[in-house]
């Protein structure tokens, strides 16, 4: 088994870091502070290419495999968590449906502008009473003359109020419980009775909007049904799935970030007449945080690697976005540690790491959901 990157991803992996650290690492403070979506650097990520790194180059993409893909949002997450966060929700979410299983009309029309950057993507399943339990969803569709009337809402949708593609689950069939489901592009700019009831006030994951939606009779044309009616649940465990790679590299992301915050950190601080990075207890603290980060890459890139070659990779996915995850935490909690007292303030990044970790372990999957998966594809094997 080679692990050794190619040219390419080299490549990739050297543009994005230099991007991330003459661009977004001196903003993340900022970012983080404000919570102001950053469209100006998602501009800057569009013209490099970051927007539509897995898709074809015919619908505007980078032609990037999957491996790229994680590397160059790892990269990204490295800088700012927020800013991996949109770029996920917008690439692997909201471009995946329209490219998995939209027609080619609609790849031209709305996969394109997407990976160019021209348009920012969005991907609406949650419901207040309906996160892991997808089933349990309230928003309908129901056919009107040559198209669809959607009510409902919509809660903790990433770019939600910043997108002009967003992809909508509703019941067609709301007696068909998960065979009901069906999946919509909607355009918030032209659908009236598309509403933004406000953004979340999050713990961490800043610069990225966490929307809730209502859709109030909003009517979308029959041309805006990605497949056919009744496959939105399947369309959505498939794209979750794919999700949950880059989920498990914008942890790792943050992670590394955390370490080497950590380690640069423990060289300059001296106590006892030394650097702290000369005790061996902050030496095993390094070295668990580093072995955990090599450990998530590389269920990172197995997932991927089974991805890239059309085999399943349910539990793979599952277990590189739950590992990955935890870990990612944890190695934000030992980086603060690593600070002491600085690693409570905001003075240093350490504490803004570990906010931004946290989320991972809930969206996209939770962890208890993960390990249900994990389990039942161990059993089923």
């Amino acid at each position: 088994m080679d692990f050794t990157l190619s040219a390419e991803q080299t490549q990739i992996r050297d543009t994005v870091a230099e991007f991330v650290d003459e661009e977004v690492v001196p903003r993340a403070a900022e970012i983080d502070e404000t919570d102001e979506f950053p469209a100006d650097l998602i501009d800057e990520m569009a013209e490099l290419g970051l927007m539509g790194m897995p898709f074809p180059m015919e619908y505007g993409g980078a032609g990037l495999d999957y491996h790229s893909y994680a590397i160059g949002l790892s990269e990204i997450a490295r800088g700012s968590g927020g800013l991996g966060t949109v770029v996920a929700a917008h690439t692997s979410l909201a471009g995946n449906m329209v490219y998995a299983f939209g027609d080619e009309t609609q790849k031209e029309r709305f996969l394109t502008p997407l990976n160019t950057g021209e348009d920012i993507g969005a991907f609406a399943l949650s419901e207040a009473e309906a996160g892991s339990d997808v089933p349990a969803m309230s928003t309908t569709a129901e056919p009107d003359g040559d198209g669809f009337v959607i009510n409902g809402g919509k809660l903790w949708i990433s770019n939600g109020s910043v997108a002009d593609t967003v992809t909508v689950f509703a019941k067609t069939d709301p007696d068909a419980g998960r065979k009901g489901i069906s999946s919509f592009v909607v355009r918030p700019e032209a659908d009236d009775g598309f509403i933004v009831e406000g953004t979340e006030e999050k713990l961490g994951d800043k610069g990225c909007p966490t929307a809730e939606l209502r859709f109030d009779d909003m009517w979308v044309p029959e041309g805006r049904l990605i497949g056919e009616p009744g496959e939105g649940f399947v369309q959505a465990l498939k794209t979750l799935n794919g999700g949950r790679i880059t989920i498990a590299a914008r942890s790792v992301g943050i992670a590394r970030a955390a370490l080497d915050a950590a380690a640069e950190y423990a060289t300059e601080r001296e106590q006892f007449g030394g650097p702290i990075a000369d005790f061996q207890a902050i030496q095993h603290k390094l070295a668990d945080m580093d072995t955990k980060v090599r450990a998530a890459e590389l269920l990172m890139h197995e997932a991927a690697d089974l991805k890239e070659r059309d085999e399943e990779f349910i539990k793979e996915a599952a277990q590189a976005k739950l590992y990955a995850s935890e870990i990612s935490r944890e190695v934000a909690n030992e980086g603060i540690q690593i600070h002491g007292g600085y690693g409570y303030t905001k003075d240093f990044p350490a504490e803004r790491f570990y906010r931004d970790a946290k989320l991972s372990e809930i969206y996209e999957g939770t962890s208890e959901v993960l390990r249900n998966t994990i389990a039942q594809q161990l059993l089923d094997e």
